[in-house]
This record gives C-alpha cells, structure tokens and sequence, in this order.
C-alpha cells in the first residue's frame, strides 16, 4: 500500500493529511484521489480556438458553442467568465451503464464495483468548477432521475455547500404499463436547485381573484383570510382568549386547536412588545370581518352551558367544538352573547408587498393545466413526448435520445434569469437549453446568452462523429434559418469554439494571438470577434470598456489611444513593459497577456 505513496513529496503528504482530517464523518464517502483531482485542475493550460466556418450568423457573437471535454470547457470557463453566469442547467449522464454515452465507455463500467465512484468523482470535478462560475444571485439546475437523486444530491451537498435550495419533482410521462419493479412504473424524474445567497426565483404573477370585497373607504380591495395559527391553546396559551366584537357586543370564542394570529394586550407583560399590532389595534383600524347577522345564544347558568355542550349546541370548527367543559375560563361564557360563526382578517390589495408569489417545488405536466386554479405557482411543462417530437421537428430525425423537452427548461430559466444574463449547459447534447433561451428572448427580447459545451463523443468505431458539430451546433443553425412560424423569430448568432491544451511550459509559444484574444474578450464580457492577424494590434470597443491586444507596436496605436484614453481601456501586449514606455503618459492600463490568463486560469 505505500507504494501509493512514494512518488509524493513531504508538502503533498501534509497536504493529504490535512485534508484527511478535515474529511466530514457522517455524509457520502466515494473513492477518489485528491492530489490527481487537484493537480488535473492545473495540469495544463485550455485555450479555446474559434472556428468561423462552423460558427452561425456574422461577429460579434454573443453565443458560444464550445467543443470539447466539459472539464476542459469549464476550466476555460473559469478562466474567462468566474462569478458571472447567472444560471446553469445540465442534464448529466445518469450513470445506467448504457453505450449510448460515449463517456460510460472511459469512465463508467456496469460491472465495476467502483462505477457509483467513478461517476461521482467524474461530476464533482466538474460541478465544484461550476460552483465558481455561479455569479452571487445565480443558481444551478440538474435533471436526475429517482434512482441517483440521494447520491447526487449528497455529492452536491459537498460540491457546493450550503448551496442547496430545493428537489423539483417533474412528471416525464403520463404513465406507462412497463414492467418494472414491484409493478411500480417511475414517471417522474427530479431537479435539484443549488443556489447562491442572492439569488431568488421569479415567481408567478399572483392572482388577484380573491380580493371581491371592495372598502370605499380606503378605495381598495380586499379578501378574507384567515385569523388563527396552527397551535393549540396549550402551545400558545397568551394566544387563546374571547375575542368581542366591539360594534355589535357578540363574543366569539377561540378555537382550541388553532389560537388567534394576534395577540391581545390584556396578556402583554409590562413593556412586552409584539412582532404584529395587538388585536385590539386591527379592531381600531377595522381590519377584523366577523361575521353578518350571526346566530347567537345566551346560557344563563353554568348548568344551561354544559348541556349545550352535550348537546352539541355550541359554537364548533369541524367536528370539534370551541366551548366545553375541560377548557380554561369555561365559566366566562355563562350569560355572554355568544356568536355562531368564524371572524376573518382583511387584506388589502394595496399592501401587497410582492406582487408574485414564491415558485413552488411541483412542476406539472401541460395535460393538468386545466385542472390547476389560477392562483397556482407551479412550473406547466410538457414531458418527454414532447422532447423527441420536438428533435423530429427540427432535425426531421431521431438525432439524439433522451433530450428534455424544450418546455421544461424554457419555464426555469424563465424562472432564474432576466435580461442579458448567462446561461450555461455544460452537458448540452441535443442544445435544448440554448432553444429555451432563444424562445424566452424572441418572447421578451430579454438577450440572454447562452453558451453551449458538448463532446465529439467521436470513439475508435465511429471517429467521425461529432455531436457537437453535427447535433448541437446544428440545432442552433436551424432555428436560426426555419421559415416554419414555430421558430421564426428564433435567432441566436453564435460563435463555434475548440478547446485546446497546451503545457504552461510552452504557453509562450503555443497560445496563438487569436486564442488569448477570444479569452480575453470573454474576461471583459465582449462578444467574441475573429482576431486580424494582418494588423499589429486588434481593438474591440464595447459599452464602458474598450480591449486593444497589442501584437507588434505601431505608431499609429499611440493616436489612436490617445483619443480614447480615460475611458475604461485595457492594453494587452506579450511584453507589456516595454509598450507601457512607449504609451507613457497615455491614461490606458496596460497589462501582460500571459500573465492576466495564467493568474485568471490558477486561481
């Protein structure tokens, strides 16, 4: 077993002690090699190249499509756009042990003992680098189905923790009479919802139906809710008490099983303060609904009363009555006008103070849309059907297998972004999420952008292929060319990237001009160009900030800055020393090519 060990040096030894205490004792344990995890991150350097013959519409771009190993992609990624993409949606393999994804044949073997670690390492590799991506309010949405959920969404506990938000149950299909285990046919699959601090869903808009009661004096609207909580009067016994209408003398007693909302100040302590107004402040300000010409009744005596109670001719909730015997204060109720009836608090249209409310866990299938009231804050969105009729629209085949309808995830990135945010899928596939994002924007003219990243997924018996290229990209060209009105006005320009690797060693020489440049505009948040090798210095000016990549110095650059300086201008150059000389007195911050990506990639 030390054999293991002896390649190590004594920092790696401590560093694996270290965090061998620091391991958590009760959570998801799986095999995995720290030190190869960590070194993989840093092993060599990813330079994405743009490839203009397979990129859609004329630069600049917006979009991008990325070729590549997602792990590569997303260290790319990292480099580039850290802390700036607002949501992410993946759908990954779920580890079945099927051929039908080239990853199960490098990383996932059904009869190995070890596959459940092997696809959780695979993930957590690349969801811890995701985790960095997220901006402060973005969140992060992963499809799985009932069978992997606990231990994804354990891994993802470790992944990014503190992060999780909520499981969104989704119905993939309307039954189906597979013979399956127990005879139980699963017809749902999960979305688990990993979120920053800041981040919030959208919500729906809040169904103003209920507020039919109009006060002229306020000249509002306003609807009956509820004036009681769910505690028992020996749980909240200050909260249990005789409330009186004060216009008409009635008295109606609490129900025991659920006290009023509020508090009277007849139980405050001296001093003691509330959260809300005392309930005899919302009778001043008329906010309390008793009821219209209530049946009421009066027992003389302490007699009288208990044979109303077993009777059953008191007031009840239910089955249950609000006056009996083994209750506190049974004998207040002996000549009092008690009514027969339920008080309702006011709420007023006007003090609303969200006019959405919050989205709820449950994502409904459309064939139940009917049924759903219209004060419902679910997710409708179609299932898998849907799905491959849609892949069948667009490519006129079966192109790819098992993609999530288009749908589904329109409604949740609906839900989690907003105008000109990013929206990443780092295991894109069929590009159903970049779909999604062009029907939200041709919908809102939001500008969202989306940034797709598959694998060839090329293999030693089919070495050609290329889902990316051929699948991917594709379904984005188009959209993007359909004259059918379904997809008219879908449009997304995109640029085609290739990830690269290259040994920090030899950055100096291998990292061509025209890569550092598409990094660097994606490090401003341009939209990407094709970089003028023909020109000694390439120039992108975009909204606040413009980006000059100097290749050879020309005088001509010195004018030209000149007229632009103070304004938000990055100069980047192989030897920046030597042109911060030459642009002395120019108020532009020159910077080294090299030394901003090796800083941003290692970070």
């Amino acid at each position: 077993m030390s054999e293991k060990y002896d390649s190590l040096t004594r920092e790696q030894l401590i560093d694996l002690l270290k965090k061998r205490d620091r391991t958590k004792k009760l959570g998801l344990v799986w095999e995995r090699d720290e030190i190869a995890a960590d070194q993989a991150i840093d092993e060599n350097f990813i330079a994405c190249e743009i490839v203009p013959e397979l990129s859609d519409k004329p630069a600049p771009w917006a979009n991008m499509v990325i070729e590549g190993d997602n792990f590569d992609a997303l260290r790319w990624l990292r480099m580039t756009l850290a802390g700036r993409v607002k949501c992410i949606y993946v759908d990954p393999p779920y580890n079945t042990g099927n051929k039908d994804w080239v990853y199960n044949d490098r990383y996932m073997d059904a009869e190995d003992r070890f596959r459940q670690s092997t696809w959780l390492e695979f993930l957590y590799r690349r969801f811890t680098l995701a985790r960095d991506l997220l901006a402060e309010d973005g969140v992060m949405l992963v499809s799985i189905n009932d069978e992997q959920r606990a231990l994804l969404e354990l891994m993802m506990d470790q992944a990014m923790p503190g992060m999780r938000i909520a499981v969104m149950p989704w119905r993939t299909r309307q039954g189906s009479n597979a013979d399956q285990r127990a005879f139980m046919s699963p017809d749902h699959e999960h979305v688990l919802v990993y979120a920053k601090d800041e981040f919030r869903f959208l919500g729906n808009e809040k169904s103003y139906s209920m507020y039919k009661h109009f006060d002229e004096l306020r000249d509002d609207w306003y609807r009956l809710s509820d004036l009681t909580l769910g505690f028992d009067y020996r749980e909240r016994p200050n909260l249990y008490y005789p409330l009186q209408d004060p216009k008409t003398g009635n008295w109606y007693p609490c129900n025991p099983n659920s006290v009023w909302r509020y508090a009277t100040r007849k139980r405050l302590k001296p001093g003691q303060r509330v959260q809300s107004k005392p309930m005899e402040e919302w009778l001043e300000l008329n906010r309390i609904k008793f009821p219209e010409s209530p049946n009421t009744r009066i027992f003389s005596t302490i007699d009288e009363l208990k044979a109303a109670c077993e009777a059953g001719e008191v007031p009840y909730s239910g089955r249950a009555p609000l006056i009996r015997p083994d209750l506190p204060d049974f004998e207040f109720w002996v000549g009092k006008k008690i009514a027969y009836g339920t008080p309702s608090f006011k709420r007023y249209k006007r003090e609303l103070r969200n006019p959405r409310q919050p989205l709820s866990s449950w994502v409904s299938p459309r064939a139940e849309a009917k049924q759903i009231d219209d004060g419902s804050n679910t997710i409708i969105a179609g299932t898998n059907d849907e799905a491959a009729k849609e892949i069948k629209s667009v490519f006129g085949s079966k192109a790819f297998n098992y993609a999530k309808p288009v749908s589904l995830i329109r409604e949740l990135v609906r839900q989690s972004t907003g105008p000109g945010d990013i929206v990443l899928d780092f295991f894109a596939g069929s590009a159903t999420t970049a779909q999604a994002v062009m029907e939200l924007n041709a919908e809102d003219g939001g500008g969202r952008h989306f940034i797709m990243v598959s694998s060839t997924e090329a293999t030693e018996e089919e070495p050609d292929k290329n889902l990316c290229r051929d699948v991917t990209a594709e379904r984005v060209r188009r959209l993007n060319t359909n004259d059918d009105p379904k997809y008219a006005d879908l449009v997304a320009p995109f640029a085609y990237l290739r990830t690269r690797e290259i040994a920090f060693e030899d950055l100096d020489y291998d990292l061509a001009p025209k890569d550092a440049w598409a990094a660097l505009e994606t490090l401003h948040g341009l939209p990407l160009t094709v970089y003028n090798t023909a020109t000694p210095w390439n120039a992108h000016e975009g909204d606040g900030v413009t980006l000059v990549m100097v290749d050879r110095y020309d005088t001509a650059l010195l004018d030209w800055l000149h007229d632009r300086s103070r304004r938000n201008v990055f100069v980047y150059s192989w030897a920046p020393g030597q042109l911060a000389r030459e642009l002395a007195g120019v108020e532009v911050e020159v910077r080294s090519v090299r030394d901003t990506l090796v800083r941003s990639f290692q970070q």
